[in-house]
């Protein structure tokens, strides 16, 4: 049983307006399970179409893409949905929870719709992610009274809720204070040393990327530094 668990190789994804551009360029990596990695570069180094790929939202690049010992070219936007609902967290900078919900509400939707538990066995781990991030007391209140660091604690549990083999965050901290932003980056740290949870994270943060186990910047379509 290997402990790669996403492998990158020779990834390549044109743009074509206003005029033919090749934004990523032979891009290969591996990342481990249990690692916390940073992808790091100037805006338009191609870092977010990187992530894009990565996630399986975009399939128009050549190339091939393996999470969890699964290949993942060639096939169907059903098939990939799926994969990504069972496999994939994603945490944004913007949390895009659903306000008319409550926080618990919220954290489940992921789960029901994988419809691999119960109603009442995903209420339950969803008390418990809510938990694990400190935010039990407020599993029933509407997500559009909490604040903004609660928030995001919340879109993290929702990630978490299916038990992801990778958690991807796109500029997580990127709305949060100084005092919220370290808190996400201590749950971060806990996921990944304590469960062994898998994250990668596009940041312009650079003291978030510095405490993590691994940073790969990109220039120009090219990864230029893994370190």
């Amino acid at each position: 049983m290997t402990d790669i668990i996403l492998k990158a190789d020779n990834i390549v994804k044109y743009f074509y307006e206003p005029e033919k551009f090749q934004v990523l360029k032979n891009i290969s990596f591996e990342v481990k399970k249990g690692e916390f990695l940073a992808l790091v570069g100037k805006s338009g180094c191609g870092k977010s179409t990187l992530m894009y790929i990565l996630s399986t939202m975009d399939t128009d690049y050549s190339g091939t893409l393996n999470i969890n010992d699964t290949p993942l070219n060639n096939r169907t936007q059903n098939e990939l949905a799926a994969f990504r609902n069972e496999n994939i967290g994603f945490v944004f900078q913007f949390h895009y929870l659903l306000p008319e919900f409550s926080a618990i509400e919220n954290v489940m939707i992921p789960a029901l719709k994988l419809k691999k538990k119960s109603k009442e066995e995903i209420k339950e781990k969803a008390y418990q992610t809510l938990e694990l991030l400190g935010l039990r007391d407020q599993a029933l209140k509407h997500v559009n009274k909490l604040s903004g660091g609660q928030q995001q604690r919340v879109a993290i549990a929702r990630a978490l809720i299916n038990d992801p083999t990778i958690i991807m965050g796109d500029e997580p901290t990127g709305n949060l204070d100084t005092a919220n932003t370290q808190i996400v980056f201590d749950i971060f740290r806990d996921l990944a040393k304590e469960r062994k949870q898998t994250i990668i994270a596009v940041t312009h943060d650079d003291d978030f990327a510095d405490n993590c186990d691994r940073i790969i910047e990109m220039k120009d379509g090219r990864i230029v530094n893994g370190r």
